[in-house]
């Protein structure tokens, strides 16, 4: 195996990519490429600071599939899936972020390599949407590897009996390790390298910063030369948007309804001569909506209550809940005042398809205009033709898309 000439493949592959996809290719530009014939890396990977290969790999691959896997884990890097994964176990983590980038490569028109983890269902989902759906993905593996981190516990901290020697292995050499986060690795025989350092927190944390600014420029020259794919677009101009929770996002919207509001009028003479200005708030009506057609838990819908619960005192709102399948479910409507609490009932009689209508016929013939109807759901099933007179915010779990109202990803 000739490895300058597999050098030559991958400066040619990243050369072809800052032609025809400026983005990618100066994404790809930002890794320095360093050559790797150790066990832990058979084909590619990154740590965020460079892009590992094997050389034996990249000579099965074609030129197109090449291109695909540098910008793959330029992708891993631009993303930030280094810095993004918190709580969550490593290897589902790392499923979800190659299920995330891989349809986004191949919808801009590359090839994926045999072992690419793809799957229509996720396209368009990002890593944190897709993870919560990979219990049966477990078995699973990715393509390259993810050496930015190597623990496979919650919270991104020690190691379970995935990353633990066998039994039986070898005691370790007496190799002096690298310090912790550093990129350098140690040669023994001139054949192989031991694998990166995590990275450790201040890194993540410097990295992300930067690795979001080359995103940014990267997509500025993109599109300044008119070759800035739509799917990629549409993900960019998301990932550049300031991102909230959606507890956030659902106090937001829910405290803009409340009817505060500042009177300025004269005060009786017995009060004093000066005039300033009093608060007054007045009750406010939302409806809750649930969707009972078995896609959502009841956990879930627990934990949604109880955000609902907490900010309806502050609000003084007095809380409709309606659960809903195709039909609505008999024991409701169950009406909370502000000071009482939001209580799941015991049971629902849900579990069948899914139909939003029966909420929102029932909310016109009761005449109600409430400050806001707020529906938890997944989003799959049949809309209103249209849109009612009053806002509608859709706490969507899944990927589906909403036809009017304001949209919240919960996942």
């Amino acid at each position: 195996m000739d490895r300058s000439k597999t050098a030559t493949k991958l400066a040619a592959a990243r050369t072809r990519l800052i032609l025809d996809k400026p983005f990618l290719g100066a994404l790809v530009l930002r890794l320095p490429m360093e050559e790797v014939t150790a066990e832990w890396c058979t084909t590619t990977a990154t740590d965020a600071r460079k892009f590992y290969y094997n050389p034996a790999y990249i000579d099965a691959l074609s030129m197109d599939e090449t291109q695909f896997m540098l910008a793959h884990e330029a992708l891993h890097c631009a993303l930030s899936h280094f810095a993004r994964r918190g709580h969550r176990i490593r290897h589902r983590w790392d499923l979800a972020c190659d299920f995330a980038i891989n349809p986004l490569l191949v919808d801009d028109g590359l090839t994926a390599p045999p072992g690419s983890l793809l799957l229509d269902h996720f396209r368009g989902m990002t890593a944190e949407e897709i993870y919560p759906l990979l219990n049966e993905f477990d078995d699973q593996k990715t393509l390259d590897s993810h050496a930015y981190d190597r623990d496979n516990q919650k919270g991104g901290s020690g190691r379970d009996e995935r990353d633990l020697p066998p039994p039986d292995a070898p005691p370790e050499t007496g190799e002096k390790p690298a310090p912790a986060g550093s990129a350098v690795n140690i040669r023994s025989d001139g054949s192989g390298q031991s694998e990166p350092q995590p990275l450790t927190p201040d890194e993540r944390e410097t990295l992300s910063v930067q690795w979001q600014q080359r995103l940014a420029g990267a997509a500025q020259q993109a599109m300044q030369a008119g070759k800035l794919g739509g799917t990629l677009a549409r993900m960019i101009d998301h990932l550049l948007q300031p991102q909230l929770p959606w507890r956030m996002l659902l106090a937001r919207y829910l405290t803009n309804s409340a009817r505060d509001d500042y009177s300025y009028m004269r005060p009786s003479r017995r009060e004093g001569d000066f005039i300033l200005p009093s608060l007054r708030s007045q009750q406010i009506e939302i409806v809750i909506a649930l969707d009972t057609s078995g896609s959502i838990g009841d956990e879930d819908c627990a934990q949604f209550l109880s955000e609902i619960d907490a900010l309806k005192g502050q609000m003084r709102a007095r809380v409709t809940l309606l659960a809903c399948d195709a039909v609505l479910a008999n024991q409701g409507p169950w009406i909370f005042e502000p000071w009482e609490e939001c209580k799941l009932p015991d049971s629902f009689p849900g579990g069948g398809g899914t139909s939003f209508r029966p909420v929102f016929e029932w909310v016109e013939k009761q005449g109600l205009t409430p400050e806001a109807l707020v529906y938890f759901t997944d989003a799959e099933g049949e809309f209103p033709q249209t849109a009612p007179n009053f806002p509608v915010i859709w706490l969507v779990k899944g990927k589906e898309r909403v036809p009017w109202g304001e949209r919240i990803q919960l996942n």
